[in-house]
């Protein structure tokens, strides 16, 4: 059940990670919460912890029928008042040499990361105002970048690859979503404490390439990974910059939220090139003998 004077908004991903401290942040702070969960049993856990708070929405963004029903649900409960926000975070992360990168894999991972945003666009952009004479306000649409969006660093391309991507089809959204008054904002983490690492790391366990020239180059990747994931920001410092794009009367286009802003935003943005590829070539070992 929800209020009449809830704020509705719908957040994909809300089983761990960031997805999981946006629902918590959202719900502290008076909205309604329609969040993605792929499990039941996950449904259950997290409607038993928010209560009246929070509404399961049970899809994988991949699935096209999954989705589009799961707007239909939504829009029987918020009727003409329509959403306030949606915040696309469902991702996941692929990593390996390119070279050698299993193309289904790269396919796998833009299928989540930019056709699954797509997919949840197009299915719940009624709701936020797309529409003549819409009945209610426009609301945001909220995409979860990263800081890999605009560096890419060796053996995470297709992680890099989707999220530039997403880059570029948010600020395309933006513009033409202005006919509409809906805002389209991206948040761009840096390290972040979550899951996503984990799957990553597995990856890498599964095939460790070494019948390839990046044998003794992967594990350092993995150890990296597994650095990045123990020194993270807490997911929370994340989902308290996703409210504040929500409610900020003249939002920005994007928020950054770095633990290092010299390290890791600022230097690899301006640095040329060529210096931060030998940065990276030493660091990694991936220098000619």
């Amino acid at each position: 059940m929800t209020g009449n004077g809830s704020k509705y908004v719908v957040v994909t991903g809300v089983s761990s990670g960031i997805g999981r401290a946006t629902l918590a942040e959202l719900a502290a702070h008076g909205y309604h919460v329609f969040g993605s969960v792929r499990t039941q049993e996950v449904a259950d856990r997290l409607s038993q912890e928010y209560g009246a708070a929070f509404t399961p929405l049970l899809f994988d963004v991949t699935d096209e029928d999954a989705v589009d029903a799961a707007a239909e649900q939504v829009a029987e409960v918020v009727g003409d008042r329509g959403l306030v926000g949606l915040v696309n975070n469902a991702g996941i992360a692929v990593g390996g040499p390119l070279l050698y990168l299993p193309i289904e894999e790269m396919r796998r991972q833009f299928e989540v990361n930019l056709f699954g945003v797509m997919n949840v666009i197009q299915a719940f952009a009624p709701l936020l105002g797309a529409e003549a004479e819409a009945p209610h306000p426009p609301g945001r649409i909220i995409n979860l970048s990263s800081a890999s969006g605009h560096t890419a660093y060796p053996f995470l391309g297709p992680y890099a690859a989707s999220k530039f991507a997403l880059e570029g089809f948010s600020d395309s959204l933006r513009r033409e979503l202005q006919l509409f008054g809906i805002d389209v904002i991206v948040i761009i983490p840096g390290a972040v404490r979550t899951p996503i690492w984990d799957k990553a790391l597995a990856l890498a366990e599964e095939d460790d390439y070494s019948d390839t020239e990046y044998a003794e180059i992967v594990p350092k990747v993995r150890e990296t990974l597994a650095r990045l994931e123990q020194e993270g920001m807490p997911p929370e410092r994340v989902s308290r910059t996703i409210r504040q794009a929500l409610e900020s009367p003249r939002p920005k286009t994007r928020y950054v939220v770095a633990n290092n802003w010299l390290l890791g935003w600022i230097l690899p943005r301006w640095l040329p090139d060529r210096w931060l590829d030998r940065l990276v070539a030493r660091q990694w070992g991936l220098g000619r003998a």
